[in-house]
């Protein structure tokens, strides 16, 4: 189903190619839908495509192609009504959004857990453990252990599908596997959210986007707070 937000940007787009023969900038379509960023456009058009109603066509500026027409979509809108979570598994190299199944009684729960401020998914800053923030989850998300959580600032890991303002769903622990999308203390005060992997002494943190670096540190440099269990996007 198509969120209000989705289907307005892809009838503003579907209008914009009918009298213009290209697809609108991202700024053009920032500002057609009132959206501060276009990290918001950015992640619109993402799960367009992954819906099947547009494609980019590669290594072409403002290439977007539409598949389905929005005409064609007024069926599949999802009705408005205040907050729809998409949830997304993080231990997968690319996120999908995970579906509740009704046989789990977990899902229909939810649970409070603190939200211990904003974390860079670009540069590191320093993570705000303020233990008056809460914030609620689906229980079924969970599992056993200790979790928190925190809010995704930046852009680095928009590869693996982790955008700005996403909330993270983090197990806290330091018990984690080479490929693994982990919360990392660097020093004594940055945390960052980034790919492990290791090799020898050397611990290698991954940024998803060719815009950042790779960072490798000593096992004497860094310590690993917790590993992505889950995101909470909201639209």
């Amino acid at each position: 189903m198509l969120t209000r937000k989705q289907l307005a940007l892809l009838q503003y787009i579907d209008r914009f190619i009918a009298s213009s023969d290209v697809s609108p900038s991202y700024d053009e379509m920032k500002d057609a839908l009132g959206l501060k960023s276009k990290s918001g456009i950015h992640r619109l058009i993402t799960n367009l495509e992954d819906r099947g109603y547009l494609r980019r066509l590669p290594h072409r500026a403002r290439a977007l192609e539409i598949i389905k027409h929005p005409k064609n979509s007024q069926q599949n809108l999802r009705p408005e009504g205040g907050f729809h979570p998409n949830i997304i598994d993080g231990g997968l190299s690319r996120a999908k959004v995970t579906e509740a199944r009704q046989e789990n009684p977990k899902v229909n729960q939810n649970v409070t857990i603190p939200l211990y401020g904003k974390i860079a998914a670009g540069l590191p800053i320093e993570a705000v453990r303020d233990q008056t923030e809460t914030v609620t989850v689906p229980a079924g998300l969970l599992g056993k252990g200790t979790h928190y959580a925190l809010m995704v600032e930046g852009d680095s890991m928009i590869d693996a599908g982790i955008f700005d303002g996403d909330l993270a769903v983090i197990e806290a622990t330091d018990l984690t596997e080479n490929g693994e999308i982990v919360v990392a203390l660097i020093g004594d005060d940055e945390v960052t959210l980034k790919r492990i992997r290791r090799k020898g002494e050397s611990i290698a943190l991954e940024p998803a986007n060719n815009a950042y670096e790779t960072r490798i540190f000593g096992p004497d440099q860094i310590s690993i707070q917790g590993r992505l269990k889950a995101l909470i996007r909201q639209y």
